[in-house]
């Protein structure tokens, strides 16, 4: 299995690191008291659904450009950064840091598109 593949799994486990941050709510009723969350609680909460919506475009592109091009360093590089820029994302969120939030988040989905067209510049 290559980076990027690897690089699918890590994707997949970081909104439940995102989550880990978010203190406040039911075990029980989890989605129950989430309007009562606040400061950095519903920022990781946020983060959390962020990284859920993003992680299916990502593994996508990955599988795709794998699919399409075939295994690729470039692909591998590509991947890396991606999982680089969601962390930076995610610690961006959780600490309320807006300008590098949004700037994390178009730069990863901008690489998920590289990843993903890839292939046509082989």
């Amino acid at each position: 299995m290559t980076v990027a593949i690897w690089c699918i799994l890590v994707a997949a486990i970081l909104p439940y690191v995102a989550f880990s941050f978010v203190k406040g709510l039911d075990p029980l009723q989890p989605r129950f008291h989430v309007t009562e969350l606040s400061g950095q609680s519903i920022r990781a909460y946020g983060a959390h659904l962020n990284a859920l919506e993003t992680f299916p475009v990502f593994a996508a592109a990955v599988i795709v450009a794998h699919m399409v091009g075939g295994p690729s360093r470039f692909v591998d590089l590509l991947a890396v950064v991606y999982i680089l820029l969601r962390i930076a994302h995610m610690v961006a969120y959780i600490a309320g840091r807006q300008p590098v939030r949004s700037a994390m988040f178009g730069l990863a989905s901008l690489v998920a598109i590289v990843i993903f067209v890839s292939p046509l510049f082989r």
